[in-house]
């Protein structure tokens, strides 16, 4: 199992942070441009990458105020798990950390590792940017 993880500090209060992150409908404001045909409801999303995939995403578990399980709605080309967790660092400030855990022989893993980096690291620098009120 490939483990990529990406941290950031928010300077929102936790609850504020998993209202958004807790609504699908909010995540097309966290991807990249290279992400098209996005259409989501509050539990699921599908989306197109460029010269890549279609995938289909649906939260599994929802944790108030500290994590939301998402895993694929439809068969993706590997099975894969994106983790979000939030917790406080103090009454205005939290630290969030996006996780996806991905079952990868080594070929795909060659391939995939770097953009699924890349991908972690825009996601929480996004999400911080969008939080800014």
């Amino acid at each position: 199992m490939t483990v990529i993880e990406s941290k950031s500090i928010i300077d929102q209060p936790v609850e504020k942070v998993y209202e958004f992150l807790a609504d699908f409908n909010n995540h097309e404001r966290l991807m990249p441009d290279n992400v098209a045909n996005w259409s989501s409801t509050k539990d699921e999303a599908s989306f197109a990458i460029q010269n890549m995939a279609k995938l289909a995403l649906k939260v599994a578990e929802r944790k108030e105020n500290q994590e939301i399980s998402i895993v694929p709605a439809e068969k993706a080309p590997f099975d894969l798990t994106l983790i979000w967790k939030t917790k406080p660092v103090d009454a205005a400030k939290s630290e969030v950390t996006l996780t996806i855990q991905a079952d990868l022989n080594m070929m795909m893993k060659m391939v995939a590792s770097g953009p699924l980096k890349k991908l972690t690291d825009f996601q929480t620098a996004k999400l911080k940017e969008e939080l800014v009120f």
